[in-house]
């Protein structure tokens, strides 16, 4: 065998073919696998057209030596050749066609070292001709492959015919031992003509003119998503022209029929792979090891999460159909199952490579609010899943013949399951920690003045915004759920749960304030924001139903009056003729006097601190303050009117009735700004 065929192949994972011949007595190495790019360094020959020279020099020694030898038969070099000169192609084609043609019938049609030596010389002059030029890869008129590629597509099947033909193993050894050698420069050729289109897809214009402007060499990038969309779309420009397409459909036909398909596929693979990572760099994402994401800030993984979520739902959703066409197109009809183990072996691994990023996320620390970003995860994840089955349906015909592209395939979309069910998992668990957070508020600090606490704050805004995943978060639930598996709603039936126990802690933390009063203050106060938040949020309140909302609003009517009770029911005490003003029809002096002092005290205190507490809802505020003087501000008149006259007109009067109706209600208006004042220092 020639030394070259045992340079190794750039990837271990190429192991050279063999084949037998008819009496099976031996076995020859084809060595399909052989080093191309190593072979054309080996030949040492330079460009242009020295390197024609020299192959004409070469096919002028060896067609004298022949004529030398020659003799018999009428076989000399010149036959089928045209004589002296260059090889005549189409001739020397001609009789190599007749004899694959009598090999395919079992026919006894033979062929001449001489002719295998000059049809071998003839197609390595073809392809040392068509370097440097542009255009030598247009399909011939009809759609017929190009000559180049003929070319070496037949000695590529000569090569394959005379390693199964008695006239390879014996008198014509030395000759398709060159024929092998060509082919293998030819591949090397064609290899790296196939690599350089991948990598630039422009094409010339048909004459070797100016190259096509429209082509740029991004367009072996994928086209990056619509700004709007965020990659959701469908629709996306072609990685390649046309005319490259059909060039590299073309030449991948010649590659793999000539038993060069791990190559082949190896390229192909590679560029695309490159095309795509160049893509996702393009929307943002960079690759990052699981360390590297433990170790980043809340702050820092939200924003990679964002890239991430952008950038996974344009791979599946436009980069894989994108590259599911193109392998389609270039490894067509016969060939079509190699275009199936590319498109499987691509979207396997870039997928697989940002599905790990999932599991990188799920390991770091959990908390509350990393809730949607992790729905926004799963839900790209979910999402992934028909267009992965999609593809298998669409190559389920060839499923069980090539059941390798089929399981790639099919363990993607097994791993989208179980990437799914770990970020469901994580979910459902992160949303329990915010039950758990309100378990653990046990502050025993009051808010001041029985404002709206900030747990309340919290979780309100924190409901609304995970209600805007309902249906979302109820198949997580559903998928992942603890507890009583009747629920019709298990995310409702959790999002109840949480606001029975935010319910019951501010129950607690209303029993911090001393004054029973300030209590149903607060108690109202968080009440009112709750029932606001929902009534806001037509998610929320769709999941909490309006019989929930109901019960919100007799809780916050009976905390209306409990504080009405428990703040003014001594101030209008003190404004009734309970028997003790007037006895017998005259008015007690000393007792009124005491009732004005108390009732003017009264006021001051409640001026003083209530004007202090804090109702932010304008709403709940003016409410209070209406109910509030339409009991007190009347009784007062009514107390006024009938008691005032009493006291001596001047100094008397003025050192007990302190306050007209009118300020009475002032003070009531003033209530619940938080402005702490007394009505000594607010009528100085």
């Amino acid at each position: 065998m020639d030394s070259r065929s045992q340079a190794p192949y750039k990837s271990s994972s190429f192991s050279p073919a063999t084949t037998r011949d008819d009496g099976g007595s031996r076995t020859r190495e084809v060595d399909r696998n052989f080093s191309l790019g190593t072979l054309r360094d080996k030949r040492d020959v330079p460009h242009g057209g020295s390197r024609e020279q020299s192959i004409k020099e070469e096919d002028e020694q060896e067609e004298g030596d022949h004529g030398a030898r020659g003799g018999g038969g009428g076989e000399g070099p010149g036959s089928g050749a045209g004589g002296g000169g260059e090889p005549d192609l189409a001739a020397l084609s001609a009789e190599v066609d007749a004899f694959l043609a009598g090999k395919d019938e079992d026919a006894p049609v033979s062929v001449t070292e001489a002719t295998l030596e000059r049809f071998a010389s003839a197609v390595e002059l073809l392809v040392a001709r068509s370097e440097g030029v542009e255009d030598k890869w247009a399909a011939e008129a009809g759609g017929e492959p190009s000559a180049l590629l003929a070319a070496i597509t037949r000695i590529a099947a000569l090569s394959s015919a005379l390693g199964k033909s008695p006239e390879g193993g014996g008198k014509h050894a030395a000759a398709v031992n060159r024929v092998t050698a060509v082919l293998h420069r030819a591949m090397a050729f064609l290899e790296e003509e196939f690599h350089g289109l991948l990598e630039d897809p422009r094409v010339p214009k048909t004459g070797g003119g100016e190259q096509g402007g429209a082509h740029e060499p991004d367009r072996c990038v994928l086209a990056p998503p619509p700004a709007s969309d965020g990659g959701a779309g469908k629709e996306s420009a072609p990685p390649y022209p046309v005319e490259t397409v059909d060039r590299l459909r073309a030449m991948a036909d010649t590659m793999v029929a000539a038993g060069y398909v791990t190559e082949c596929s190896q390229m192909f693979l590679v560029a695309r792979r490159n095309a795509f990572d160049a893509t996702l760099q393009g929307l943002g994402y960079e690759k990052s090891n699981i360390d590297d994401v433990v170790k980043m800030t809340w702050e820092a993984l939200e924003a990679v999460i964002v890239t991430w979520t952008k950038a996974f739902r344009h791979a599946i959703n436009v980069g894989l159909s994108t590259e599911h066409d193109l392998c389609t197109r270039v490894f067509a009809g016969r060939h079509a199952a190699v275009g199936r183990g590319i498109f499987a072996d691509l979207s396997r691994c870039v997928m697989l490579h940002m599905l790990s990023f999932t599991e990188a996320v799920a390991m770091t620390k959990r908390a509350a609010e990393k809730l949607f970003k992790v729905l926004d995860m799963y839900e790209a994840v979910r999402d992934a899943s028909p267009v992965i089955e999609a593809f298998l349906s669409a190559d389920e015909p060839a499923a069980a013949e090539h059941h390798s592209h089929h399981s790639g395939l099919a363990e993607l979309k097994s791993e989208i399951a179980a990437v799914r069910s770990r970020l469901g998992e994580s979910a459902a668990a992160i949303f329990r920690e915010l039950e758990s957070s309100i378990r653990a508020d046990a502050g025993k600090q009051p808010v001041p003045g029985g404002a709206v606490h900030p747990l309340t704050r919290y979780v309100m805004n924190y409901l609304k915004y995970a209600c805007e995943y309902n249906s979302t978060l109820e198949q997580v639930f559903r998928e992942h759920h603890h507890g009583n598996g009747d629920d019709s709603n298990p995310f409702s039936a959790q999002l109840m749960e949480v606001m029975e126990l935010l319910h019951g802690n501010l129950e607690t933390k209303s029993r911090l304030y001393k004054d029973p009063s300030l209590s149903n203050i607060f108690l109202m106060n968080n009440g009112r924001y709750m029932l606001q938040k929902i009534r806001g949020s037509p998610e929320t309140n769709a999941m909490l139903g309006e019989a929930w909302a109901r019960k919100q609003s007799t809780n916050l009517r009976q905390y209306h009056k409990n504080y009405q009770r428990e703040a003014w029911s001594r101030v209008l005490g003190l404004l009734r003729d309970d028997g003790v003003l007037t006895v017998k029809g005259h008015v007690q002096k000393p007792v009124l006097k005491e009732r004005f002092k108390q009732f003017n005290a009264a006021m001051d205190e409640i001026h003083r601190t209530q004007g202090a507490w804090v109702v932010s809802d304008e709403q709940l505020q003016s409410e209070l303050r209406v109910s509030i003087a339409a009991v007190v501000v009347p009784a007062y008149r009514s107390f006024l009117g009938r008691f005032a006259q009493n006291f001596s007109a001047g100094r008397q009067t003025e050192k007990y009735v302190k306050l007209s109706a009118e300020d009475v209600e002032t003070i009531i208006d003033e209530l619940f700004d938080g402005n702490a004042t007394s009505m000594t220092r607010r009528r100085t």
